[in-house]
């Protein structure tokens, strides 16, 4: 093999022991570096787990039929407790201030905006999220109207939508389509799938 003009051939054969004691010093330093974050991280988790809320009282869902005995800060908002502390996901933080929707439960068979309501306030009723409306595997009525109606698009809305709706059907407010659009504003689609929407909940209402 031709070799190029500027090679030289590397008479002397690396040193194993010098090659250990690189790898090992880098190692070493690197260690010093991470150690104690990994060891400051430990002692914070530590310090969370004995520590517990001083202000934290005993609070009791009753959430798609199941009982949930829990301890929360008194400030909590029923959606956090859902989202947080239950892992129901299907009640979505939108504008967490009362005006999109996305957040609408059933308590007690009337409709709410989570955010806007503690936890410790609905503690004993019953509550309903978009979990618990379909039973036995079987989607409701409006859960199927809204599917055959396009009565969606992202699906960040649909929860709080047929939340709501649901309620709607039981207050009979489904005269006209007027009637339902007024009964509904309060939950916004921000794909504007709201003809689909009202189909849905008259479809719904005559079933």
């Amino acid at each position: 093999m031709t070799l190029p003009p500027c090679y030289e051939a590397d008479d002397e054969p690396d040193d194993p022991s010098r090659r250990k004691f690189m790898i090992g010093s880098a190692a070493a330093t690197a260690g010093l570096f991470v150690a104690p974050l990994f060891g400051e991280a430990a002692r914070q988790n530590a310090a969370a787990t004995l520590q517990s809320d001083p202000n934290a009282i005993p609070v009791s869902l009753d959430v798609n039929g199941k009982v949930h005995a829990l301890k929360l800060d008194p400030r909590t908002t029923l959606l956090d407790a859902l989202r947080e502390h239950l892992d129901i996901t299907g009640p979505k933080k939108g504008c967490d201030q009362g005006a999109c929707g996305a957040c609408t439960v059933l308590v007690d068979g009337r409709r709410i905006n989570s955010c806007l309501t503690l936890a410790a306030m609905n503690s004993g009723k019953k509550i309903i999220t978009i979990e618990g409306l379909a039973g036995e595997g079987r989607l409701q009525a409006i859960q199927a109207a809204f599917i055959r109606n396009d009565g969606f698009q992202c699906g960040y809305c649909t929860p709080g939508q047929i939340c709501s709706a649901t309620a709607l059907v039981r207050e009979g407010h489904t005269g006209t389509d007027a009637e339902i659009r007024e009964w509904m504003s309060g939950n916004v689609c921000r794909c504007g799938c709201y003809m689909g929407i009202v189909e849905a909940v008259k479809e719904a209402s005559r079933a």
